[in-house]
């Protein structure tokens, strides 16, 4: 179960907006996808959510864009939990090429915990939040991108 989630994908034509790079709204949606992915690795998924009545909503978002990603290029895709709160959580994410290490994008959701029936927060049962470790250690983060640069090569 990995404190720090990291995916791979690479960019397709369809992912590239008018002016040749990657669309804003990729990364949004590549952010919920990595984050879902991870929950499930943790043993939360979309479907044990829902069976349980409960549901992440996404209050905000903050992307501070580095540098352009293009078609073809391979991404990694970081994320970790930063924080947890009684009913919200801060998730960051990190995108990285992999040919040269460099960080493209660095993001953060504020995610936050819901009933499903009525829509309205609700606290984290403690199962929930201890099934997500948090990180807060950049040498950490850095070491987890880079081992994954390594095994992608």
């Amino acid at each position: 179960m990995p404190r720090i989630f990291v995916d791979r994908l690479t960019i397709g034509a369809d992912s590239i907006d008018m002016n040749g790079h990657v669309n804003n709204q990729e990364y949004v949606r590549w952010m919920q996808d990595v984050a879902t992915a991870h929950s499930g690795e943790q043993g939360w998924t979309m479907e044990r959510y829902l069976a349980a009545g409960m549901t992440w909503v996404i209050r905000s978002h903050f992307i501070e864009y580095l540098r352009p990603a293009f078609k073809n290029d391979d991404l990694l895709v970081a994320t970790w939990v930063a924080g947890m709160e009684a009913q919200s959580s801060p998730r960051r994410y990190r995108f990285v090429r992999a040919r040269d290490g460099k960080t493209l994008v660095e993001a953060e959701t504020r995610w936050v915990f819901c009933d499903l029936q009525s829509g309205r927060p609700r606290d984290i049962p403690p199962e929930v939040a201890g099934a997500f470790a948090l990180v807060t250690d950049a040498a950490e983060i850095q070491a987890a991108i880079n081992t994954a640069r390594g095994s992608a090569s």
